[in-house]
């Protein structure tokens, strides 16, 4: 993702002046095709930057970025603007906007509703939270990377919605694969199903992207398992600080869990139908 936003903002005339991986081949090969720095240190992404864009996988890398003891991207960072792009836990947005305001920094979550393909053409959904000012500061770049770009309050409260829109989305992914798996077991003709179900009360975004993958049962990366069972597990934690029971919320991270267990993690999320198609075989004693 954050490669091809990189590459998207180039096209844009943007000047990119480092990038940052820690696979350093990644950060090298990315850095000779936009022709700026391969930073090795955090902090020189920062000092080379006006406009910092974080991409990371979870909250410990967040903390790690920007909290990290010795290098981290802080560190001189006076005037700067962070946009973090991280699905991770809201509480983790607001830990990371109070350490840069002690920096004299300024940061913005900018949550991403979309994949890699939209990444790379500049029609991302993004979901904005934290200081007004630094969202309009934000604002023309991210309407490059972005064909719709929410400002929704506070900073956490984009996280929020974006951990809703994943526990969603899960959700009808996990059900999806379900309703193909046993259209599969009962011999109907799949390609018929998915136009019954796009016609009528089954349909749903994922539908739209998922369907014909798990008919096909191909499931090139555009959004892991792993991610779709982190992501889930955000959702449960705040619904558990509420005090709610979110039961389908949970089955479907025991299903992701179960794929990340099985070996599956950085299948895409549409290789959830796996599990389904793998039960029915097991079950009906054929060998899979």
């Amino acid at each position: 993702m954050g490669a091809n936003m990189a590459r998207r903002l180039k096209e844009r005339q943007f000047h990119i002046t480092a990038v940052y991986d820690t696979n350093r081949a990644t950060a090298t090969s990315l850095a000779a095709e936009l022709c700026c720095a391969a930073a090795q240190d955090l902090s020189e992404v920062t000092a080379e930057s006006d406009v910092i864009f974080t991409v990371v996988t979870d909250d410990n890398a967040m903390r790690n970025i920007f909290a990290g003891s010795g290098d981290n991207l802080l560190i001189n960072a006076r005037g700067k603007l962070f946009i973090n792009c991280a699905t991770i836990s809201p509480q983790v947005h607001i830990e990371v906007e109070k350490l840069a305001h002690q920096a004299e920094a300024q940061t913005l979550e900018a949550c991403m509703a979309s994949s890699i393909p939209q990444a790379r053409e500049g029609r991302l959904y993004l979901m904005c939270g934290g200081k007004e000012d630094a969202f309009r500061k934000a604002e023309p770049i991210l309407k490059e990377l972005g064909s719709d770009v929410r400002f929704i309050g506070k900073a956490g409260e984009a996280a929020n919605v974006k951990a809703l829109v994943n526990m969603v989305m899960n959700i009808n992914t996990a059900g999806l694969a379900e309703g193909l798996a046993l259209g599969a077991a009962l011999g109907l003709d799949l390609e018929m199903l998915r136009k019954v179900f796009s016609q009528t009360g089954a349909a749903s975004r994922v539908l739209e992207t998922d369907g014909e993958d798990m008919q096909n049962r191909e499931h090139s990366c555009f959004f892991s398992a792993a991610h779709a069972a982190k992501d889930s597990g955000i959702a449960l934690e705040l619904g558990r600080s509420l005090g709610l029971d979110l039961p389908l919320a949970r089955a479907t991270r025991e299903q992701y869990d179960r794929m990340v267990a099985e070996g599956l993690g950085e299948l895409d999320k549409s290789g959830i139908a796996e599990l389904t198609f793998k039960d029915r075989h097991k079950h009906s004693g054929d060998r899979v």
